[in-house]
C-alpha cells in the first residue's frame, strides 16, 4: 500500500462540504429533537384512543398484533430505524469506496430521506403506522447520506486541519439548524391558536414538511462545490459495485481485528454518542409529555441549543486545539452526565429552568461530536473512510438504538418519564470510561496514519 498523500482542497470545496451540515441538520432539529417526538406521540395517542390534548394517556396500539403503550411508540420507532442502519451503513460506506463517483450517492440518499420527510404531509388523522415508516426511511436515509459525506473529511484536510474543518461544519449545520427553527418557531406563534390543539398539530406537520424542502434544496450546494475522489487503483473494481460492497464489508469485518485500537475507540464512541443522541432526539418528548411545556417553549429552548452550539463546536474546536481532542471530548461527557441529572429534577412547567439546561447541553452538544468524528478520521485506514465511516454513523446525526430502547422499556415499566431518563446515565459514564483508556497517539499510527501535534 502506497503512503496516503497530503489532501488538497479548495476553499470553495470545503464550504460546499460543510453546506451539507447546512442541509441535513435541519432535519436533525426541527424533525427529530422538536417536532416528530410530540406529533408521532400525539398521532399514536389518538389511535389509541386518548383525546386530543390530553395531560396523560395510558392506552395502547397494537401495530403487528404487538401490545405498545403509546408513549412507548416514537422511541421503538427510532430504535427500529437504527437496527436497520447496522445492516444498511456499513455497506454503503463499503460502496462509497469503491465507486469512483460518490456524489450521486450522496444525492440519492439525500434526496430520498428528503422526499420521505416531506410526505410527513400525509400522516393525518390516526395514521401513526405511516408515521414511522416514514420516520425509518429518513433517519436510514440521513445515516447513508452522511457516511458518504463524512468520507470526504479526509480528503480535504490533513491532520493538524481536521478538527477545525468538523468543528466548522458542525457550527454551519447548527447555524442552518437554528435558522429554519426559528422560521417554524415564528409560523407557530403566528398561527397557533390558544385552545386549537389540531392548529398545533397541524402546524407541527408542516414544520416537518419544511425541513424535507430545506434538505433537498441546500444538498444542490455539496453537489456543485465537491470535486469527486476516485478510491485508489487497487480498490477500484470493474464489477458491479454493490455486491463488491458487499463482499468489502465482509472483509472490513475481518480487518476490522487488524485495528484493535480504532475498534475500542469505535466502541467507546458508539456508547457515548447513544446517549447523546437519545437525548438529543427524546428532548422534546420529555419536555412535553413529563413537564407539560407548551411548543413554543420547547422550540425557544431548541433555538438557544442551536445557537450555542454553533458557538460551542467553534469554542471546543479552539480548546483541542490547546489541550487536544479526547480530553475536551471527555470533559463534554462529564458536562452531559450533569445536564441528565440536572434534567432530572427540573420542575414541571417551568419554563426558564428547562431554558437554561437546553443552554448548557448547546455548549457541549456541538463540540462533542465534531471532535468525536475528526478524532475517528485520524484512525481509519487510508482508501476506508467510507465503510468505517459506515460503522460510525450508527449513532450519530440524531440516530441511537440502545437509548431509545431502554428509555422507552423503562418507561413502558415505570410510566416515567423521568426515571426513563436517568437510564442514561450509564451511556456517559461507560462511554466516557472506555475513551478515557483508549491510546489514541498509538491507535493512528497502528492505523498507518501521522498523528496531529495535539490528541
Amino acid at each position: 500500500m502506497t503512503a496516503p498523500t497530503q489532501p488538497h482542497s479548495t476553499r470553495r470545496e470545503r464550504t460546499g462540504w460543510y453546506f451539507y451540515d447546512w442541509a441535513c441538520s435541519a432535519y436533525s432539529t426541527t424533525v427529530v429533537t422538536v417536532f416528530l417526538g410530540p406529533f408521532l406521540t400525539t398521532v399514536t395517542e389518538q389511535a389509541a384512543g386518548c383525546a386530543l390534548g390530553a395531560d396523560e394517556c395510558t392506552g395502547r396500539v397494537h401495530p403487528l398484533g404487538l401490545s405498545i403503550a403509546a408513549g412507548s411508540f416514537f422511541p421503538y420507532m427510532v430504535s427500529l430505524s437504527v437496527l436497520l442502519t447496522v445492516l444498511v451503513l456499513p455497506v454503503m460506506g463499503a460502496i462509497a469506496d469503491r465507486t469512483p463517483r460518490r456524489k450521486p450517492l450522496l444525492a440519492a440518499t439525500a434526496f430520498t430521506g428528503a422526499a420521505a420527510t416531506v410526505a410527513f404531509a400525509f400522516v393525518t388523522g390516526e395514521r401513526y403506522l405511516l408515521g414511522g415508516i416514514l420516520l425509518v426511511i429518513s433517519n436510514v436515509a440521513l445515516g447513508a447520506s452522511v457516511v458518504v459525506y463524512n468520507s470526504f473529511l479526509p480528503r480535504l484536510a490533513g491532520p493538524d486541519e481536521r478538527d477545525k474543518v468538523s468543528s466548522r461544519g458542525w457550527a454551519l449545520g447548527y447555524l442552518g439548524g437554528g435558522l429554519l427553527l426559528a422560521l417554524n418557531l415564528l409560523a407557530v406563534t403566528l398561527f397557533s391558536v390558544d385552545g386549537d390543539d389540531q392548529r398545533t398539530l397541524d402546524l407541527a406537520r408542516w414544520s416537518i414538511v419544511s425541513a424535507g424542502v430545506w434538505w433537498a434544496l441546500f444538498t444542490l450546494v455539496p453537489l456543485r462545490a465537491l470535486r469527486e475522489h476516485p478510491p485508489a487503483a487497487l480498490e477500484q473494481q470493474r464489477g458491479n459495485v454493490l455486491t463488491d460492497g458487499f463482499r468489502q464489508l465482509g472483509h472490513t469485518l475481518r480487518g476490522l481485528r487488524a485495528y484493535p485500537l480504532t475498534l475500542f475507540f469505535l466502541a467507546a464512541f458508539l456508547v457515548y454518542n447513544d446517549g447523546i443522541q437519545t437525548v438529543i432526539s427524546l428532548a422534546s418528548q420529555y419536555g412535553t409529555e413529563e413537564l407539560h411545556l407548551g411548543q413554543s417553549v420547547l422550540i425557544v429552548t431548541i433555538l438557544i441549543v442551536q445557537f450555542l452550539a454553533f458557538a460551542g463546536a467553534l469554542l471546543l474546536g479552539a480548546l483541542a486545539g490547546r489541550i487536544g481532542a479526547k480530553r475536551t471530548v471527555l470533559l463534554a461527557l462529564a458536562a452531559w452526565l450533569g445536564v441528565i441529572l440536572a434534567a432530572f429534577w427540573l420542575p414541571e412547567r417551568a419554563a426558564l429552568p428547562f431554558m437554561a439546561l437546553g443552554a448548557a447541553i448547546g455548549l457541549v452538544m456541538g463540540g462533542s461530536q465534531a471532535l468525536s468524528r475528526s478524532m475517528y478520521a485520524q484512525l481509519i485506514p487510508a482508501g476506508r473512510e467510507g465503510e468505517y465511516y459506515g460503522f460510525y454513523e450508527i449513532s450519530d446525526k440524531g440516530t441511537s438504538w440502545l437509548g431509545p430502547l431502554a428509555f422507552g422499556l423503562v418507561y413502558q415499566l415505570t410510566n416515567s418519564y423521568r426515571i426513563g431518563l436517568v437510564s442514561l446515565v450509564v451511556f456517559f459514564v461507560a462511554g466516557g470510561i472506555l475513551l478515557a483508556a483508549v491510546p489514541l497517539r498509538r491507535a493512528i499510527v497502528a492505523a498507518g496514519n501521522t498523528p496531529p501535534t495535539l490528541t
